[in-house]
């Protein structure tokens, strides 16, 4: 029986327009590369955003100057305030419902992500979710000594709703990377959603369990769980 549902946050049940990749690509060209969006995506999705300039930077130039890679996570940083405060963020399309539904099965309601507790808060604030309400639980990058695709923070919702193993969770998200960290933590299923970061072919990369396109498509599997 499904228990607990991981989800990433932006691109999964969050609609921001890949505003953070977009920033990031800003802050990494305004340093006078030239690199395209699917790019930064391609290595960037779903990590911690210093790494992801890091990946990117030492895959796509061949750079691994560390004055240049604080330079460039510090002009992301205050771009990606400056567009969050300026855009109107959204709940994906069935997230809400979607939810709701969970919390009336009882199954919680995890959201994790790449990005540090500041600005997933103030996500969180914009599209009027909070803890206790429409989720159970956020978990950052900020919380976890080991980043994604290490299962930590997936281990540190475990812990923190007492499950003894990963059978009864399910972890969702929009990257390969996202698949990548449910295998690592051993999840019941790896799902992959094609309304982010990674088209279905990069998805099917990573091997994941399934490959949704809507959130809703993850009641089925709920409901086939629990008359187990």
């Amino acid at each position: 029986m499904i228990k607990m549902i991981v989800f990433d946050m932006a691109g999964t049940v969050i609609d921001e327009n890949n505003v953070v990749y977009k920033t990031l690509q800003h802050a990494i060209n305004a340093e006078g590369y030239q690199l395209t969006l699917d790019q930064v995506l391609e290595d960037g999705a779903g990590k911690e955003k210093f790494q992801a300039i890091k990946d990117i930077l030492e895959k796509k130039a061949g750079v691994i100057n560390d004055e240049i890679l604080h330079t460039i996570f510090q002009r992301f940083q205050a771009k990606l305030r400056t567009a969050y405060d300026a855009m109107d963020i959204k709940a994906q399309p069935g997230a809400e419902d979607l939810f709701k539904e969970l919390r009336n099965k009882g199954v919680y309601i995890v959201l994790n992500t790449g990005y540090d507790s500041k600005t997933a808060a103030s996500i969180l604030k914009k599209v009027g979710w909070g803890e206790g309400n429409q989720i159970d639980a956020m978990i950052t990058a900020s919380d976890v000594v080991n980043k994604r695709p290490a299962p930590d923070m997936i281990e540190l919702a475990k812990r923190k709703f007492g499950l003894n193993g990963s059978a009864q969770i399910v972890k969702v998200g929009d990257s390969t990377i996202d698949i990548e960290e449910g295998q690592n933590a051993k999840c019941y299923l790896s799902i992959g959603i094609t309304t982010g970061a990674h088209t279905r072919e990069q998805l099917l990369g990573a091997k994941p369990d399934l490959i949704i396109d809507n959130l809703l498509e993850i009641l089925p599997l709920l409901h086939k769980s629990q008359s187990r």
